[in-house]
């Protein structure tokens, strides 16, 4: 179990499955050899999940029942949103089909997050837009009918366009109309991209990392290239002044790193933790100290038997 001596905190990855045949593997990094369950081997460590599979299809309930078996009953799950709402385009190229939005397409996504809520593990709906999303009436509208259509679950809305932050009267009025949050990005910046201070909108902070591979951002051979991204402690460390700061100001805090190439957001997710004195009671594999020696500064448990990891995953499927 983890030490959670500041409960607000939620500290996290953008996902927790990144099988060997992918590229960018968590295999032999984070998760040890072997058969492991790694849902169960990751919700040991840490308290929370941002779930991206969402984006592309509706979270089925019964693959959502079986992540809330695995996981301790404190176990948070934020979850984005499917994709047909928010990349429209993007669905429509993807599958063929229309975009226009159904009440059988809000039906089935609320569908997928009951079980969830009825088992009190639901951290709040990521709303994420791309960054050609700008602030002109029409998406204004649309924004708002999102907002609508989830009124009734915490909402955090990802904006990257810098129209929202130019017209920040405008994004916090339709925000606050329906007690949605304002998500901080910490991504390679560019002419459009959004400005953003540690300012506070809505009734939860929600701080999602992405990296900073300024080089590889638009340019990646492959989509997980981007987030080939480790950050530094010292980078992390105005996160950190940030976070205290404003840690009193909102019942919840969320920081999800999505720097997830080869376990690089376990990592500094892990650099979060200790810095905000929040250590993990559970030991980690020896190839995550080996891959990322920067971890050495801080009282990280090693397991070096990896029958042990083994043995457990058995115990516990």
């Amino acid at each position: 179990m983890m030490n959670e001596t500041q409960p607000a905190f939620r500290i996290g990855t953008s996902g927790w499955s990144y099988p060997a045949s992918a590229q960018g593997s968590w295999k032999g990094v984070f998760y040890p050899p072997g058969k492991v369950d790694e849902l169960r081997y990751y919700a040991e460590r840490f308290n929370t999940v941002e779930i991206n599979s969402t984006f592309y299809r509706p979270p089925a309930p019964g693959y959502v029942w079986g992540w809330i078996k695995k996981t301790p009953a404190d176990f948070e799950f934020t979850i984005k949103l499917w994709q047909k709402f928010t990349h429209p385009g993007m669905f429509q190229q993807a599958t063929g089909q229309d975009p226009e939005i159904t009440q059988n397409d809000v039906d089935t996504f609320k569908n997928g997050l009951e079980p969830l809520v009825k088992t009190n593990k639901l951290g709040c709906l990521l709303i994420q837009f791309p960054p050609s999303f700008r602030l002109v009436p029409p998406n204004v509208e649309g924004l708002n009918r999102i907002l609508g259509y989830f009124k009734d679950y915490p909402t955090a809305v990802e904006l990257r366009h810098r129209s929202w932050s130019d017209q920040s009267n405008v994004t916090e009025e339709t925000l606050n109309n329906y007690n949605a949050s304002l998500v901080y990005i910490d991504e390679p910046k560019f002419y459009f991209s959004i400005r953003q201070d540690f300012k506070t909108i809505g009734p939860i902070f929600y701080l999602r990392m992405h990296g900073r591979n300024v080089e590889k951002w638009f340019r990646s051979k492959s989509a997980a290239e981007k987030y080939n991204y480790l950050y530094s402690s010292e980078e992390l460390d105005p996160f950190i002044t940030n976070l205290n700061q404003i840690k009193d100001l909102r019942k919840k805090l969320y920081v999800y790193m999505n720097n997830h190439y080869a376990a690089k957001a376990v990592a500094n997710a892990i650099m979060i933790r200790y810095k905000l004195d929040l250590p993990i009671d559970a030991p980690f594999w020896r190839g995550l100290m080996e891959e990322y020696p920067e971890l050495r500064e801080f009282p990280i448990k090693i397991e070096e038997d990896d029958s042990l990891f083994e043995k457990k995953s058995k115990d516990t499927i």
